[in-house]
């Protein structure tokens, strides 16, 4: 990690993937290396004589303003000015010099505060030239709320604004799921949200089934539900075998007193509590809150596996694949993934790595400081933790060599795909697109990203449709092309860009026969674009059998594959992908449709004042009738407002 490497040597700017390695060795010499070399570093001498030596972030920048690499300094004036000893640097820094055209710094008040703030600009800008933690979902966390008198039990992403207490991260939204099952049972919450807890007037299934008290109906008071929520954040934070001993002294005392239908719910509580720590597949008893992180490398691969411990509990394991790793050191790797996940995460008390980590106090300060609470990190060496340690680290190797089978079979379909539709090479990027209407209405049309990775779900788009006939589905398809390529060109006219910031496709997989074939490639002839590959999948003579697709190429020629070519199953795969996405769009803007209302399109009413609009005068079509006296009336609305609701119904002239 070039911010964690000492002043006086050339920094290492942490590597980058083949594909940009192979397009900045093009530039420098399409240009003429030395120019451009002398270029990067005479922008980088113009910099450094504005520095003092003082911490901060700085940000290499290409011609283009795009961000090349961040980093980190003590001292921003000695970092910096190393990147002008161009004898000592290797052919990799020297590509990335070559491509800078100016600096952004950003001081900073100590070296723990940049580098927190280096992680955080690493997500955000994705530099080509950092190690990048790719992790396109944020962390699914349980939230208890505090903002109601009987609190609610949720899953939750994203940003924590609500009110309450949080537990996580969980690895996945599935182990979130199961536990907030299984803390139902165990302590009979309610899941609802609040307007629907409003409206009950009897109790739901949940209550049924015994997974929620039914407060809403008040089967239970608030002292006694107040009394469940503190159960279960004892059970979260690791007091379990507390809650579990309770339990069973309820239980106890419910049979001594003969209170059978008592002692049973309670008996089926205790089986859910004991169920929830049946299923811990980690041993984590003692162990309190920690995360625990092994690192695995092979063939130019890294994982990193990660196991969330908190309470004592497993709360799951993940594991990471980071990108831009070659002739990186494995433990600087590891270093820029743990800064990277707890820009997002906040840092446990304890964290167990396998190796030492550079610069591993000053990391643990930072973190510390993120958490406003001490943050140890450490090599586990008996006991418990490092029974964890070996755990994660057989995780990291058995994940690791799995990725590597499953990379060896996609990189065979990938040459086997580019061989069946003649590409000059196996594409990096796959367009797939769709149009989703019924007779016409709320049409759209989607497109999916796919990579030798899988799919891409960050980079899907929707186009809603504008000017073609709905029901037109070629006209549809020239819409969505003529719109996503006009773009493209604007945005990246010499097709410089590529890998994840690219807008250029290796291949368009087009869901339809020959007449969107033929659409297609008048949208982008009109373009004056006649090299972006393209195929059309149709289903073949007998229409509605899996496996008897037809290919239909911009030739006219139409090929096919064997009923059981892997090739052809992949192929289906993304169709089926471009279906779903273009199903689920259409479907969430039908329900927007029957959802809205007229008072949507006066501006300035947002819900709150629509809601009291509607609950005053009943419906959309009274407002626009209602005279203005009686807009102003209207709770919640003030005579400001009441005028523009008039002016847009009842414009001048």
């Amino acid at each position: 990690m070039s911010s964690r490497t000492p002043a006086g040597s050339p920094p290492d700017p942490r590597g980058q993937d083949r594909f940009l390695e192979e397009r900045a060795t093009s530039t420098v010499k399409g240009a003429g290396a030395q120019p451009d070399l002398e270029a990067g570093v005479t922008a980088i001498r113009e910099t450094v004589r504005t520095l003092k030596p003082r911490p901060g972030v700085y940000r290499m920048l290409d011609a283009r303003g795009d961000v090349l690499y961040v980093g980190k300094a003590r001292s921003l004036k000695a970092r910096v000015a190393n990147y002008t000893q161009v004898k000592a640097l290797s052919n990799r820094l020297k590509r990335m010099v070559s491509q800078t055209r100016r600096m952004e710094i950003v001081v900073t008040n100590s070296e723990a505060e940049a580098l927190l703030l280096e992680a955080q600009l690493i997500k955000r800008f994705r530099p080509p030239y950092n190690v990048l933690l790719r992790d396109d979902k944020s962390f699914p966390f349980i939230l208890l709320r505090a903002d109601h008198a009987f609190p609610r039990i949720q899953k939750h992403r994203g940003a924590r604004r609500a009110k309450g207490n949080y537990y996580g991260p969980f690895a996945s939204a599935g182990a979130v799921n199961v536990t907030i099952n299984a803390l139902q049972k165990l302590f009979l919450l309610r899941s609802c949200t609040d307007s629907f807890f409003a409206r009950r007037d009897r109790p739901c299934l949940l209550y049924q089934i015994k997974r929620c008290s039914a407060p809403c109906v008040g089967r239970i008071d608030e002292a006694g539900y107040a009394e469940l929520v503190a159960e279960t954040k004892e059970f979260l934070s690791g007091k379990s075998g507390a809650v579990q001993k309770k339990i069973e002294v309820q239980m106890a005392e419910a049979a001594e007193a003969l209170d059978f239908e008592r002692a049973a719910m309670l008996r089926d509580r205790l089986r859910a509590a004991t169920a929830i720590q049946g299923s811990q597949a980690i041993n984590a008893s003692g162990v309190g809150d920690a995360d625990v992180f092994a690192l695995a490398s092979k063939g130019g691969q890294i994982g990193v596996q990660a196991f969330f411990i908190r309470g004592g509990q497993n709360w799951g394991h993940r594991t990471f694949w980071p990108t831009h790793t070659a002739e990186i050191d494995e433990d600087e790797v590891l270093a820029d993934v743990l800064l990277q996940f707890y820009e997002e995460v906040p840092p446990p008390r304890t964290i167990l790595v396998d190796r030492t980590l550079p610069e591993q106090d000053l990391i643990g300060e930072a973190l510390c400081e993120k958490a406003g609470h001490g943050v140890d990190i450490s090599i586990p060496q008996r006991g418990t933790r490092r029974k964890l340690m070996a755990q994660a680290q057989r995780n990291a190797v058995e994940a690791l060599e799995r990725r590597l089978a499953e990379t060896g079979t996609k990189a065979k379909i990938m040459r086997e795909l580019a061989e069946f539709l003649e590409l000059p090479e196996p594409p990096q990027r796959i367009e797939v697109y769709d149009n989703s209407h019924i007779q016409g209405d709320k049409a759209l049309g989607a497109m999916i990203v796919a990579g030798p990775d899988g799919f891409v779900k960050g980079q899907y788009r929707k186009f809603n449709i504008r000017s073609a006939q709905t029901n037109d589905d070629f006209g549809m398809m020239r819409e969505v092309f003529t719109r996503r390529f006009a773009r493209a060109l604007e945005q990246d006219p010499d097709r410089e860009q590529g890998g994840e910031s690219g807008v250029w496709p290796d291949l368009v997989l087009i869901d339809g026969g020959k007449g969107q074939m033929s659409s297609v490639k008048d949208a982008l002839e009109e373009l004056g674009i006649e090299d972006v590959p393209l195929i059309a999948i149709a289903k073949g003579p007998h229409h509605g059998r899996e496996g008897r697709e037809v290919f239909h190429f911009p030739d006219g020629r139409e090929k096919t594959l064997p009923v059981n070519s892997p090739l052809l199953f992949y192929l289906q795969t993304l169709r089926d992908e471009v279906h779903r996405f273009a199903i689920g769009a259409h479907r969430a803007k039908r329900s927007r449709a029957i959802t809205a209302s007229p008072l949507d399109e006066i501006p300035g009413i947002g819900p709150s004042r629509k809601r009291a609009l509607l609950l005053h005068f009943g419906t959309a079509g009274k407002v626009r009738a209602a005279a203005l006296d009686d807009l102003k009336r209207t709770p919640g609305i003030s005579e400001g407002v009441a005028q523009k609701i008039w002016d847009f119904y009842h414009p001048a002239g």
